[in-house]
């Protein structure tokens, strides 16, 4: 499920340049520790070198190479290391400890020093106390290429964090020393907290305090040495009597602490359920996750194991190594089938077995500090294709095709494959219609890139138009859902200060709050099908309207078929796009209206032109996608053009194509989206192709099929006169609309010139001025003579009989 992708490994990237250096025989075991990683992606790591001293070094991972950066003359325990930007000053927290039986064990005492490296000169001495210091550089980005000032966060277990501001000086022209090193100015940032946590991209520092009651605090640090409280989320957390020591995470890595107490999680007990809470702050909500595990599963030497916690673009990956992975959507946490859950060899990472002392880290990074070894996640594309196929459960197949439609960088290859699956199981799932899920989900991720406010607007999903959602997509086996509301955040920069990221939240918040004040802020397609029936019935009325009541759809219409990518038109092989087809110009132009009349509503604040211009694209998008489907599925069936001619039977690819077209005809028609003009002509042509000709008529009589002029001038003029083709024909004719040629088609934009009905209803005409006086006795009418008549004449009038 998760890919694991290797960035940093200390026997591969570091162990050679030390060698290189040092003799092996005065090291013995090589094996350096990871301390930190910094901003930069610089790795500081420490080694024990030749003759009992304690060497720190760093690795660029741009140039590859390394640099060592301070020697101890003895053998120290480096419990928290940080290197400055400038590559000058080294932070370095030793934990006092004596030696036995063979490990370390840690006593109270901690001394923090401050060195001077470029080049090694003075050390000063920040802290000498009895609990553990953890320190942390800040890395502000500046477009000042030389920076005489470094700033050092100091956190320590007494709960309190402070900022030093360290002057700089240069001497004798490349020496960096220490303007006043015995008055630092230093600033209280934080304390009486519990928890706190780094986060090095974005320079902020998270902490929960818990005065009066739990409040998770946010601390952004600006590249101007200031720094401010932006956020707070007041908390409801349960009582943890267990914790006696505060928790640092992403402070770097004490290799003589147990590394289960750097992390956020706390230990679950085998024969208990994993309990988490994921607090989604954007959203207003929690989501508390109570897990069954599976008690014979777990090694008898070891009776606890820590989750672990990994931020990954648009997920949270709760993993538990050899019980399961669940993979929480935070953008649509609205229903659990959004989400994956994984257990058994499924949700194996070979990896991260329980062995593994592993730390997540920011930019969806992982670090097995024991080991010596980072990684890069992704999730597997492979994976979750193999999670399509019929024996998984439906939830499950919903999860991954709903990732990777929406939240997977867009891949030729992989939606090839989502295509093919699609082709080969055609038939609509019980729970959802896998092409409604494809058609919506691909639009939302188009146009979420184009505009991230539709984000709450757009439909992403089909299951969101059932009425009542089904059992298998509303409850995961063994895992339990508690959701609760979340306390209103509190965003307390100052008004200069929110920009960025924290103007984003605040505009994302404020919008949360509008749409829970609203009903109905999701757009839905089938909100077009009372507009669309009405439509339907003004045009089959035998009273039509004028077709000035449809100027606005047309010219709708118009916008859209403009934006549509047909450039490329001598490259298509599925022939759309080359002709008139009423309804369903009349659906694209309705769709565009309700769906710029929804946005109109609630994001006034784009403006009408940026609303148009989203919308008429959205209908674009969804014409062009339908139409990609079928040139892939034509070109997998290797179809050509002989498919048109009506004279053949259809062949069992042709059949094929028939079913994925007619299954998308139904699940466009399910949420009532326009397809692409020329659509109903190639669908019928299959159709007469295919199906037996009962059956072929049932569908038209049904309204599955739809006899275009396009269609029916084909049949026409395709077919010889047979009786079995006559009789066809007959029937075909009896079924167009019957006020039909009785229509001036040519003074209509919606009704196109159809000759066979124009010259039947001239000769109607005629005789219909011929006629005697109706109240006088007169001879049946042979209806069949008639039809048969108006035919043959037409056929003579076409040039293709002779009297």
């Amino acid at each position: 499920m998760l890919r694991l992708n290797p960035t940093f490994d200390t026997q591969k990237d570091v162990v050679s340049s030390i060698l290189a250096k040092e003799e092996r025989a005065n090291i013995g075991v090589l094996e350096p520790r990871i301390l930190s990683v910094e901003r930069d992606g610089g790795v500081v790591y420490s080694w024990r070198g030749a003759t009992g001293t304690t060497r720190i070094g760093k690795y660029d991972p741009h140039s590859t190479e390394n640099k060592l950066l301070y020697t101890f003359d003895k053998q120290v325990c480096v419990s928290s290391c940080s290197l400055n930007k400038e590559e000058t000053l080294l932070a370095v927290s030793l934990s006092q400890s004596t030696q036995g039986e063979g490990h370390f064990k840690p006593v109270s005492k901690c001394l923090t020093l401050l060195i001077e490296i470029h080049p090694i000169n003075n050390t000063k001495v920040l802290k000498a106390v009895d609990c553990k210091v953890k320190v942390q550089f800040l890395y502000p980005k500046t477009c000042r290429t030389t920076v005489l000032e470094s700033h050092l966060l100091l956190a320590a277990e007494d709960g309190y964090v402070d900022l030093y501001h360290i002057a700089l000086t240069r001497q004798e022209g490349y020496r960096v020393v220490m303007q006043n090193p015995e008055r630092l100015s230093r600033e209280r940032v934080a304390e009486d907290f519990s928890w706190v946590q780094w986060d090095s991209d974005t320079q902020r520092l998270f902490y929960l305090t818990a005065r009066d009651k739990h409040t998770l605090k946010s601390v952004q640090f600006f590249p101007d040495r200031n720094f401010e409280i932006m956020f707070e989320l007041p908390l409801e957390m349960p009582k943890m009597s267990s914790v006696t020591s505060v928790r640092f995470v992403n402070f770097g890595y004490d290799h003589y602490q147990d590394l289960k107490d750097e992390g956020l999680s706390h230990p679950v007990r085998w024969h208990k359920d994993a309990t988490y809470t994921i607090a989604f702050v954007h959203r207003g909500c929690s989501k508390t996750f109570t897990v069954s595990l599976e008690k014979g599963s777990a090694p008898a030497n070891l009776p606890t194991i820590h989750p672990i916690f990994i931020h990954l673009d648009y997920y949270i990956v709760v993993y538990l190594a050899n019980h399961f992975l669940h993979l929480i959507n935070c953008r649509q946490q609205d229903l659990l089938c959004y989400s994956l859950f994984l257990s058994g060899t499924d949700a194996h990472i070979e990896a991260l077995g329980l062995g593994s002392e592993v730390v997540s880290m920011s930019g969806s990074r992982l670090l097995d500090a024991r080991a010596g070894r980072m990684y890069t996640m992704d999730l597997n594309p492979d994976f979750l294709l193999e999670l399509l196929s019929s024996d998984r459960p439906e939830a499950q197949q919903l999860a991954a095709l709903h990732c990777m439609l929406v939240y997977l960088q867009p891949n030729p290859v992989i939606e090839l494959k989502i295509i093919n699956w699609i082709s080969e199981n055609i038939m609509s799932f019980d729970a959802f219609d896998q092409i409604q899920e494809f058609i919506l989900a691909s639009l939302y991720r188009i146009s979420y890139q184009q505009c991230v406010s539709l984000d709450k607007l757009l439909p992403y999903s089909c299951v969101l138009e059932k009425k009542e959602l089904p059992v298998a997509l509303t409850a995961i086996p063994g895992v339990k859902c508690t959701p609760e509301l979340l306390c209103q955040p509190i965003i307390k920069g100052k008004a200069k200060s929110l920009q960025g990221y924290w103007e984003e939240l605040q505009h994302v918040l404020d919008r949360m709050r509008y749409f829970e004040a609203v009903p109905s802020p999701r757009f839905r397609t089938t909100l077009i099908k009372e507009d669309w029936i009405r439509f339907q019935a003004a045009m089959n009325s035998e009273k039509k309207k004028s077709p000035r009541s449809y100027r606005q759809i047309d010219e709708n219409t118009k916008k859209v078929l403009s934006m549509v990518d047909t450039w490329r038109l001598d490259r298509r092989v599925v022939p759309l796009f080359q002709e008139e087809d009423q309804q369903q110009r009349v659906l694209v132009g309705l769709m565009v209206d309700k769906l710029r009349e929804h946005l109109n509503r609630h994001l006034s604040r784009l403006g009408k032109k940026k609303i148009d211009l989203l919308v008429v694209n959205y209908a674009a998008k969804l014409l062009e996608l339908v139409w990609h489907v079928l040139e892939l599925v034509w070109q997998k069936l290797k179809l050509g053009p002989w498919v048109l001619c009506i004279k053949q039977q259809g062949s069992s690819e042709e059949w094929a194509m028939f079913h994925v077209m007619f299954r998308i005809l139904e699940a466009t028609k399910g949420l009532c989206l326009p397809l692409p003009p020329g659509y109903s002509t190639l669908l019928s042509v299959l159709g007469v192709r295919c199906l037996p000709r009962h059956t072929f008529l049932q569908y038209v009589d049904h309204g599955l099929l739809q006899l275009t002029e396009p269609f029916v001038s084909r049949l026409m003029t395709g077919l010889d006169n047979s009786d079995a083709n006559e009789q066809l024909k007959f029937s075909i004719l009896k079924r167009l609309p019957e006020d039909s040629a009785l229509l001036d088609y040519g003074k209509s934009n919606f009704y196109p010139d159809f000759l066979p009905l124009n010259y039947l209803a001239k000769i109607l005409s005629n005789r219909e001025e011929q006629a005697q006086n109706p109240f006088e006795e007169q001879e049946n009418v042979d209806v069949r003579f008639v039809e048969e008549t108006a035919l043959k004449q037409t056929l003579i009038k076409l040039g293709f009989e002779v009297k």
